[in-house]
Formats: C-alpha cells, structure tokens, sequence
C-alpha cells in the first residue's frame, strides 16, 4: 500500500556521485547497522546515515499524507451517512485520521524537515499517498471496506519499524490491533449494515 516511489532512492544514487567513505564512516554506518540488527529503537537525535535519515522523512511524510487525503473519501459521506449515530462515527473517524496525520508530520518534523517542505512536496507531485484514497467511495460499503483494508495494512507496517520517532504512536496502535483488531475500521463496518 506504501509502496510508491520506494525506487526514488536507487534512482537518486545512481544520478549522484558516490563519495569515497572513510574508515571512521563505515565504522559508524556499521555500529548503526549493528543497533538495527539488535533491534535498539533509533531516535531523531541519535546519529544515522544521511540516506537512512531521507528515507525515514519520506516514509512517515507518506504516511502522514495519506492520513489527511484518507480524510476525504469518509468527509464525503457525512451528509449522505443512513442514520445521525453514523454520521457520528464517521466523524470521529475523520477526526482520528487528521489526528494520525498531525503527529507524523510533528514526528517527520523531528527528523530536520519542516510541515511547509512536506506540503510542499505532496502539493507539487514530488511526495506520494496510498493510492487507494483515489478510488471512489461509490457505497456506503465501500468506505467501510476500504478503512478495513487500509487500517488492517497500516497496522501491519507500524508495528515493524525501527524508528524511535513514531514508537509512542505506533506502541499504542500495535496494542490495540492485538486487543482488538482495526477498531476504527470495524466500527465502520458495521454501521454499513
């Protein structure tokens, strides 16, 4: 689901001259890659390859994108929602998502670039979203199909991630995937009956 434009990298390396690395880089790049392995959590702080760094911005700039463009197929809905105690869980479904949204760009933030630069990049094409927000939401199924599909995928890649600036988010999304599974998502369900 978060896939594209994950070959940006290999393409911006074959484009760019590679620096030759000293023997103090690649024992750096080597103890980080040691802290990975032994599954240490990486904060914004600590130091990491720049191209580590980059791909990180990129991932949860992604993610946060797609939290706000998620929005906008269940925004459409809220008028056309079957019963008011609908309209309400939709509402607090699109008030979670924003939510989401807000912490992973203050979460990107950390990591050196600012909310306007990540804007700016989804605005102008150069950043990507989950392209499943382009599908139409024809149904009042569909939006509750399409949250369990995208909350049951983002669960799964949250709760793998090294990265020490979305662990407060992401413990507190894998514990309850494991006490109750995509609860925003079967809420929605079932009001689409």
């Amino acid at each position: 689901m978060y896939t594209q434009a994950m070959d940006t990298l290999a393409r911006e390396a074959k484009s760019a001259v590679q620096a030759v690395k000293s023997p103090e880089e690649l024992a750096r790049e080597a103890a980080f890659e040691a802290r990975i392995d032994a599954g240490e959590f990486i904060e914004a702080k600590d130091w990491m390859p720049e191209h580590y760094r980059k791909t990180l911005v990129r991932q949860i700039s992604q993610h946060a994108h797609s939290e706000i463009v998620g929005m906008l197929p269940e925004g459409n809905w809220v008028t056309r929602a079957p019963t008011l105690k609908r309209k309400a869980i939709l509402l607090a479904k699109i008030q979670d998502e924003g939510g989401h949204g807000l912490y992973l760009y203050a979460a990107a933030e950390t990591l050196g670039v600012s909310r306007d630069e990540l804007l700016d990049a989804l605005h102008s094409g150069r950043a990507k979203y989950s392209s499943i927000f382009n599908y139409p939401t024809l149904t009042w199924a569909d939006v509750g199909v399409i949250g369990w599909l995208v909350d049951g995928a983002a669960i799964m890649n949250r709760c793998r991630c090294a990265a020490a600036p979305t662990a407060p988010m992401r413990a507190r999304w894998c514990a309850c995937a494991r006490r109750n599974p995509s609860t925003s998502a079967r809420a929605s369900m079932r009001s689409s009956r």
